[in-house]
């Protein structure tokens, strides 16, 4: 056998992968999606007692995710009037709700009430729609015995929209930043998560979609980031489900 090249620097060992013993899971972008934002603005005007044809509702619904949507892309610009609400958005249920209505507000629509309207479609089942392998891998985890943590950076509850899906008995914990007082990528907040199900960080696996899921890596924890795919789309959970698998 030929003698190793010095040049080539000898690779270090690499550390053990621990088991994945619990899943962590994101909210938006992971398990679920909002709603198309054509079919959101024309649910929140008949709320609002207007029909809105779908060339109008098309319009509307660019200027108002541009402005900045709950569960969309964040906005170009915060007005100033807006900063502070924005800046607590995550960590209280009032700030939220002033944020994303605030901003829907700097859009005319000439709808008396429809910036609160687009704001109450986020708070049921109806305005998000769970992806199509959300309950085969919740499913799948429950049935090898992996508890789950749904984690999320989020201003209102979360439950009623998991209980009207049937699938709060295949959640074990909800760790959601307003009720924990911390944020993603916070450490403290993975770490949370990890204590209410009972598994040491190095045990357990993040998956979401943004930096921020990934920054559980600092908690100690792994991390697995797949892209939000579109409202209803198969969205890559099955990987979760296999690294649990020894």
């Amino acid at each position: 056998m030929d003698p190793p090249d010095p040049r080539v620097p000898e690779r270090p060992d690499q550390p053990a992968r621990h088991p994945v013993e619990a899943v962590l899971f994101d909210f938006h972008g992971t398990l679920a999606q909002v709603e198309d934002p054509v079919a959101w603005v024309v649910a929140a005007a008949l709320a609002c007692g207007a029909q809105l044809d779908r060339g109008r509702a098309t319009v509307l619904a660019d200027r108002l995710v541009t402005a900045g949507r709950a569960g969309g892309p964040l906005p170009v610009r915060v007005p100033v009037h807006l900063a502070e609400v924005w800046a607590d958005r995550d960590l209280y249920p009032h700030a939220h709700r002033a944020a994303y209505v605030g901003l829907a507000a700097t859009v005319n629509t000439d709808i008396e009430g429809l910036a609160d309207a687009l704001y109450e479609r986020l708070l049921g089942a109806d305005g998000w729609q769970p992806y199509a392998d959300t309950a085969e891998t919740l499913k799948a985890l429950r049935a090898a015995g992996v508890p789950v943590a749904v984690v999320s950076n989020i201003g209102f509850d979360l439950r009623p929209h998991f209980a009207e899906w049937g699938l709060t008995e295949l959640v074990d914990a909800f760790v959601l930043s307003y009720e924990v007082g911390r944020v993603k990528p916070d450490p403290a907040i993975f770490l949370r998560a990890c204590g209410m199900l009972g598994v040491d960080p190095e045990r357990a696996l993040m998956v979401g979609d943004t930096p921020a899921d990934a920054g559980a890596v600092r908690a100690g924890l792994s991390a697995l980031v797949l892209p939000a795919g579109d409202p209803g789309a198969v969205n890559g959970l099955a990987a979760a489900v296999a690294l649990t698998r020894p």
